[in-house]
């Protein structure tokens, strides 16, 4: 019996093929974009746990400065005579010719075998510089780019990140300047017993344990959960392809169930060889949709890498690696999504009597009941949404608002349909149009959900085309006050710097050093930058968002800081907050700057007052004031006359394109998802339209019989998808305007620190609708074509079947 029960569900597929292709599609989209940001996001946190792993020999106990800038030599010499087997580290940022990498300089005779992080002959190699000091050890990636940069002589380690160099710590230390002063101490796992301890014998080091997450990893976590929260809405918009494709299904399929029902066949039965039927689609299209998300993570993730190399500095290959862990979330999910698509569904068939499921309108009565409960769920949703916003705090809490937000408002969308389209048909006086609105309501259970799945694209597509315009708008304008300089120069090295600085003066009208120092402040390691605060640049073009009626003559005289908007939300300061700097330096917050596309915290002070506090501070960068019109000319001078390399010297409008490509290419991949997410909502369209379109004869062959031709039928079809469409995209656009709002005001506040002014911009508003109704005209072209070529004979077996 249950063979043959088998064999009579599986019927239904072979006898509407397309429905099957239009379930298994739908499932593989949802979980293609949802297992293409796993891919993606697999990829990158494997390449940061690698770069943390060799770079900053994070499996083992370090020794960090508890002042937050260096560990003194006598300190590490201290620590050997007392038994402890620690080895030195000297980093820092360098640049040769015009690549600036990472250099970590390390000492190859006391480092553990277990933080070399690159192969032992390579390792070797790097301890033989010693003799012959000058040798760097990078990826190939690197060695490529410094190839006639640099006279050291350059190793290639396939182990290595892109952007680091490993040497001798010896030579670090001439490279970088320091003088003695070392990064940090690595201590080994063998340690001799009984040793000292650390509190007494170097109270000016703290310890930091194993296993610390990569800090590039903590930064690129707000954006790797964007990316997870894009997958999942697109994953979410397939799933209302799979919910309408199986509960069709499953009303065409009510007087098979009947039968079998009558002919034996438990409930339990029926419900397990259903459940079996849709477990065995969903492991085929998870599957299909797994294949589609590798290829679709391929594509995005150059763009995705870009990304986080611009605005977060983080080196991620643009390759991908097949990981087990994302091919099982990706079946999971595609499995998981099916079995809550259908729950509803199988339970509807499990209740209802037995010869209920055979009445043409059950379905649909039980739907009605279904949109009246799904109303006040949605205003349910939308009340815990606005709560959220109120009293909620992090970034979870900023996605459970729009999580809220989005599903409240999808879910009253049928609600507020149907009762349009009752206002409107009690207004008609043409009976015609009475049937027209009369018959689009009763259509709305079978539309429903694909009108869903469309709100939600057309909201998100909204929203986030409104946060990135209004990103965009405050971007461009902060940075022609932030890049008030017409020529940025960077020195090779301090001597060339100090002569640049005196012939700067003597052909520009202003030098504005451009000095910073790297340090531990309130806990985060961050930027610590000097500036030139009596120069009417800073006062008159810097962006800040409060302070001191005097701020600019405090910071000059050294006696107050200027902090980032991101250190002044995520620390809670307030003016007049006295800020602890590394060695100790203590000085009031005075003032409040933007700082936007930068997620780490930033500290201004004098630039004298850095200078006497920072002795090694590197004095490398400048930034030139002179005419605009003179800048051609004084950059041609720097390279003719003084011999500094063209690439070397950035004027003002580079910088700004500079800028301006890395914030475009920030947004490259939302937009690519946002229009992934529209795509699937349109086939949503499609295969609900193509799905009713064979079950639509009922309900017209009356009125064909009353005298309205078929292509009358065909174009009262196109209006019906029109008006509904148009409904739909009015209501998106204040639902896209609330998701703006949360965007701006709470997701960025929370993952990046900065909040943005929103802006309005109806003519994308117009684009976006001009999309979307060529995508809903698109998805009821073949229902149309459908419809007007019926035979008469088809509408006439109509009243020869029972129903």
């Amino acid at each position: 019996m249950l063979w043959t029960a088998a064999t009579a569900l599986v019927s239904h597929w072979r006898r509407r093929p397309l429905q099957l292709v239009t379930l298994i599609l739908g499932l593989s989209l949802a979980t293609a974009l949802w297992s293409g940001v796993q891919a993606i996001n697999a990829e990158a946190r494997a390449s940061y746990a690698r770069a943390a792993s060799v770079l900053d020999q994070n499996e083992l106990t370090q020794l960090v400065p508890s002042n937050g800038y260096s560990v003194p030599l006598s300190t590490y010499s201290k620590l050997r005579r007392a038994g402890w087997n620690v080895s030195p580290i000297i980093e820092g940022d360098h640049r040769f010719g015009n690549v600036r990498v990472r250099l970590i300089g390390s000492d190859p005779l006391t480092m553990p075998a277990q933080a070399r992080g690159f192969k032992t002959g390579e390792w070797n190699g790097l301890a033989a510089s010693m003799v012959d000091p000058g040798t760097l050890v990078v990826s190939k990636a690197t060695a490529l780019k410094l190839e006639g940069q640099t006279q050291m002589q350059v190793e290639v380690s396939p182990d290595l990140p892109d952007g680091a160099a490993f040497t001798d710590i010896a030579v670090a230390e001439q490279v970088l300047e320091r003088h003695g002063e070392l990064s940090r101490l690595v201590v080994a796992p063998e340690q001799r017993p009984n040793l000292p301890s650390l509190d007494t014998l170097a109270p000016e080091v703290a310890v930091k344990p194993p296993g610390d997450r990569p800090d590039v990893a903590q930064l690129t976590d707000s954006f790797h959960l964007n990316l997870t929260a894009f997958g999942f809405l697109a994953f979410a918009v397939g799933l209302f392809i799979v919910y309408a494709t199986i509960g069709l299904a499953f009303e065409q399929r009510r007087a098979t169930f009947r039968t079998l029902r009558s002919l034996g066949l438990s409930m339990s039965s029926l419900n397990l060889l259903l459940m079996t039927e849709l477990l065995t689609l969903a492991f085929l299209s998870g599957l299909i949709g797994v294949v589609i998300g590798y290829f679709v993570a391929s594509l995005l993730l150059p763009g995705v890498a870009a990304t986080l190399k611009g605005l977060y500095g983080a080196s991620v290959p643009g390759a991908l690696t097949i990981r087990p862990e994302w091919w099982a979330t990706g079946l999971g999910i595609a499995i998981g999504g099916t079995i809550v698509s259908s729950a509803q569904s199988l339970w509807r068939v499990r209740r209802m009597p037995l010869l209920a499921a055979a009445q043409p309108r059950a379905w649909a009565r039980a739907t009605a009941i279904g949109i009246r409960l799904q109303l006040l769920g949605g205003l349910a949703l939308l009340i815990t949404s606005a709560t959220l916003a109120s009293v909620g705090h992090g970034l979870i809490a900023g996605f459970a608002v729009l999580a809220c937000l989005l599903l409240g408002a999808s879910l009253m969308l049928p609600g507020m349909l149907s009762a349009f389209l009752a206002i409107m048909q009690r207004n008609s006086s043409r009976v015609l149009v009475t049937w027209f609105w009369a018959d689009t309501r009763q259509q709305l259970p079978g539309l429903s959900l694909a009108l869903m799945a469309l709100l939600l694209a057309l909201a998100a597509n909204v929203g986030v085309g409104t946060m990135v315009s209004s990103f965009r708008l405050t971007f461009i304008g902060w940075l022609d006050q932030r890049l008030a300089a017409e020529l940025y120069v960077t020195a090779r090295e301090e001597n060339e710097a100090m002569r640049l600085r005196t012939w700067l003066l003597d052909h520009s009208t202003s030098v504005l050093p451009i000095w910073s120092v790297e340090g531990e402040v309130l806990g985060d390691r961050l930027q610590i930058f000097g500036a030139a605060a009596g120069d009417p640049t800073y006062r008159n073009n810097w962006p800040l968002l409060s302070g001191t009626i005097n701020v600019w003559d405090q910071v000059a005289a050294g006696q107050g800081a200027l902090i980032n908007e991101q250190l002044w939300r995520r620390k809670g300061l307030a003016i007049g907050d006295n800020l602890v700097l590394p060695g100790e330096w203590k000085l009031p917050v005075v003032g409040v700057y933007s700082d936007y596309g930068n997620p780490k915290g930033q500290v201004i002070v004098g630039v004298e007052a850095l200078a006497a506090h920072y002795t090694d501070v590197p004095k490398l960068r400048y930034g030139v004031r002179v005419p605009p019109v003179d800048a051609p000319a004084l950059k041609e001078r720097l390279t003719t006359e003084f011999g500094l390399p063209s690439e070397n010297i950035i004027d003002q409008a580079s910088l700004k394109r500079q800028s301006q490509a890395v914030f475009d290419q920030t947004f490259a991949v939302t937009g690519m998802l946002n229009l992934f997410t529209l795509g699937v909502a349109g086939f949503a369209m499609f295969s609900s339209l193509l799905t009713l379109s064979g079950i639509r004869l009922p309900q017209l062959a009356p009125v064909w019989a009353m005298g309205i031709r078929r292509r009358d039928l065909a174009l009262l079809e196109v209006l019906r998808t029109l008006a509904l469409w148009l409904a739909t995209f009015v209501a998106a656009v204040p639902v896209g305007l609330a998701l703006a709002w949360v965007l701006l005001s709470i997701v960025n506040v929370e993952a990046f620190g900065w909040r943005l002014p929103l802006r309005i911009f109806p003519m994308d508003w117009l684009v976006l609708g001009l999309v979307a109704l060529a995508a809903a005209i698109l998805s009821v072209f073949i229902p149309l074509r459908r419809l007007a070529t019926v035979a008469p004979s088809d509408l006439l077996r109509v009243f020869a079947n029972e129903r």
